[in-house]
Parts: C-alpha cells; structure tokens; sequence
C-alpha cells in the first residue's frame, strides 16, 4: 500500500461518480499529484481549474477588448499589431514541410476577429437576410450530430470556401489571411499548442463524434475560443505547399493563384498530430465538409 500510495496515480473520481465533469476530474488529479512542482501553486489556481469552462468564458470576456457585431450577433475581439514567428513551433516534431521554415512576420495592422467560429445560429441569420439555403445537415457515417441545425450554439459546418467569403462580406468584414489567423490563433505562444490539448480543443479523443458548441474550452490569450480543433477554420489563402520559402515578411497574403484555399486549426475529426497551432490543411473552394467552417475578421474602425 506505501509503494501505491507513493508511485501509482489516484483513482479518478468519474471511474466511481461518471456524472462528475471531466475539467473536476482532472483538476482534483493535478491536486493530488505526486510531485510537488507538478500540482497547483495556489488556491486560487485550483479554483479556476474546477470553474466550469461557461464561466470561465464569461471572465475572458470581460478581460478583453470585445465588441458585438449587430449584423451576425457574434462577439468579435481586438488583436493588436504585433511581430510573431510563423511556421513551425521549437520543439514540435510533428511538422510537415509545408510548415517550415519558420520565419518572422510582422502584422501590421490590428484587426476585429471573430471570438468564436461562427455559430448555426449566426449563420441562419445570414440565410435569411440573402435568401440563401441553409447548407445540409452534418451527419457522420449516417448519424446526424445537429439535426434540422437545431443547436444553435455549434459551429457552421458544409460551407464551401464562397459560402464563407459571403457570409463574412455579409457580416462586414472577410476571411482573415492565414497569417492574421496563426498570429491571432497563437495569442502569444509560442508552443505548437497554446495549453494542454485537452483543455483547449476538441478532437479525435474526446470529441464523442461531432462537433460541439463554441466556447467550451479554454480560450487563447487573446479570448479566443476552438482557434484549434472543434472544426477546421477557411482562409483567405490560396495553398502552396512551399509558400513558406519565399513568403513576404510583412502581412503576407498568400500566392495570387492555386487550386486549393487553406484552412487552419484541425478539427473533431483529427488526431491531435493535426491539432496543432502551425498544421496547415488545404481544400478545394467549392467543396464542403462536416469538419470546416470559419471565422471572420471584421473591419470596422480601430478601438
């Protein structure tokens, strides 16, 4: 029992109470760990560990510069100008070779981003102002994971690369560049993930098949929330494997021509190899995917 008690990891509360939420579990475990250095530092650690992620959402909020957007009704935050390194992280050894070499980009301008990938219920907003259809329902191997696009809290999912476009010009604004989005995406970090993967994405591990509403990780430093996993992201970009090799330094905006348009973060559907802050995905513009939606950069006046 003293080698137990000294070299094996506690039993995890959900083995013996299921209905106890996963973020608890994993709190009380860090509390109990083994070395001292690995558990929390404070109490006040502790207690925002086992906050639930709705409420810890609202305290990011406020602690952001955010604004509504009163044509989708989605909160939009401010990311500042800034110079950051692009590409693969230091350290990460899952990087394809569209993602090296690292190199230096210099954002120029700050811009209005979109705090969450836009939702079922933003999207319908824009159908019935345009007239347009909403897209089909997602289904994974026949199970539809948002029947009639009741859930209105989830991600867009089945738009094409026009589709997006069109809603972000609808919503004032536009795809952001793939360079404004791994800079905002990364929100300081430079790790190849901004916190533990569990913590900040949904993904092939612990997803339960689909998609889940926004906001229920933890978001990035800039407020950010599922910049990484939950449903691949559409940019602006056009794809170009070796693009990194001669990009611009200052405000790249992709090549001018290609076949595929890029898109960023991973998805549900992803093993975490591809959840990561520099993984780099690519599709064809017109073809949709119960794993894609986007997010908006809108351009209104500077705060």
């Amino acid at each position: 029992v003293y080698l137990a008690h000294i070299n094996e990891a506690p039993l995890a509360l959900s083995r013996l109470v299921p209905e106890i939420p996963s973020y608890v579990d994993a709190a009380v475990l860090k509390a109990l760990a083994k070395r001292p250095d690995d558990r929390f530092a404070s109490c006040e650690e502790f207690q925002a560990a086992v906050t639930s992620p709705l409420l810890r959402a609202t305290k990011v909020a406020a602690a952001v510069l955010s604004r509504g957007n009163p044509k989708d009704g989605l909160m939009y935050v401010w990311i500042p100008p800034g110079t950051f390194m692009m590409g693969c992280s230091p350290g990460d050894d899952k990087c394809k070779k569209d993602e090296e070499p690292a190199h230096q980009v210099d954002v120029t301008k700050g811009f209005w981003m979109g705090q969450t990938e836009v939702t079922v219920g933003a999207y319908k907003r824009f159908a019935a102002a345009t007239g347009r259809q909403m897209p089909p329902e997602p289904d994974h191997y026949g199970r539809l994971f948002n029947p009639g696009w009741a859930n209105k809290a989830m991600p867009i999912v089945n738009v094409t690369w026009d589709d997006a476009q069109a809603y972000c010009r609808w919503a004032g604004g536009r795809l952001p560049t793939e360079a404004e989005w791994e800079y905002a995406a990364r929100g300081g970090s430079m790790e190849a993930r901004y916190g533990p993967i569990d913590d900040i994405a949904w993904y092939s591990f612990n997803n339960g098949a689909g998609a889940h509403e926004v906001a229920q990780k933890r978001a990035n430093g800039f407020g950010l929330f599922d910049v990484l996993g939950n449903v691949w992201e559409w940019v602006g970009d056009w794809y170009r494997e070796d693009y990194y090799q001669d990009c611009s330094p200052q405000d790249p905006s992709g090549p001018f021509t290609g076949q595929k348009r890029v898109l960023r973060g991973g998805s549900w559907l992803n093993t975490y190899e591809f959840v990561r802050l520099s993984t780099r995905g690519s599709c064809h513009p017109a073809l949709a995917n119960n794993n894609v939606g986007l997010r908006c950069v809108w351009e209104v006046f500077d705060p």
